[in-house]
């Protein structure tokens, strides 16, 4: 038979590009819904805010945060800001390019990510932020006797 569970995830940020690790949050709450399994959607409501996944080490968080500041600089003049006054054109940009959402398969209780993959929140935005990541998962659980 099949079940769909929903759950919140709700994390602080502060400004500029927070890159957070969510794998531990998010490993947790798939263990307490117990899917054999099935598929995990996580979403981010919010335009200036993205999920994708990463090696979550800092040199490669230095690199990513490097190469979205060359591809959507924060320094230039976007017409949001010139329309809205709130500086943060670029971070729209950039979670428009990063996606707000991303699917993980689950086999076996087991979220499918790689050795060195984690799940990651991005935000974007120039001020710090309450983001709520919501998470459905799809699937079979274990049978009763």
């Amino acid at each position: 038979m099949l079940h769909i569970d929903n759950f919140d995830l709700t994390i602080v940020t502060t400004s500029g590009t927070d890159i957070l690790d969510l794998t531990p949050a998010v490993t947790e709450k798939v263990l307490q819904l117990d899917f054999q399994g099935g598929l995990l959607t996580l979403f981010i409501s919010g335009s200036t805010a993205a999920l994708t996944t990463i090696e979550f080490e800092r040199g490669v968080i230095n690199d990513l945060r490097a190469a979205l500041e060359r591809l959507v600089p924060s320094d230039l003049d976007y017409e949001h800001d010139k329309r809205w006054q709130d500086g943060n054109g670029y971070s729209h940009v950039r979670a428009a390019l990063l996606k707000p959402s991303l699917s993980i398969p689950i086999v076996g209780g087991r979220l499918m990510l790689g050795t060195w993959q984690q799940i990651v929140l991005l935000d974007f935005d120039n001020r710090p932020r309450q983001r709520v990541i919501r998470g459905q998962i799809m699937g079979i659980k274990p049978s009763a006797g």
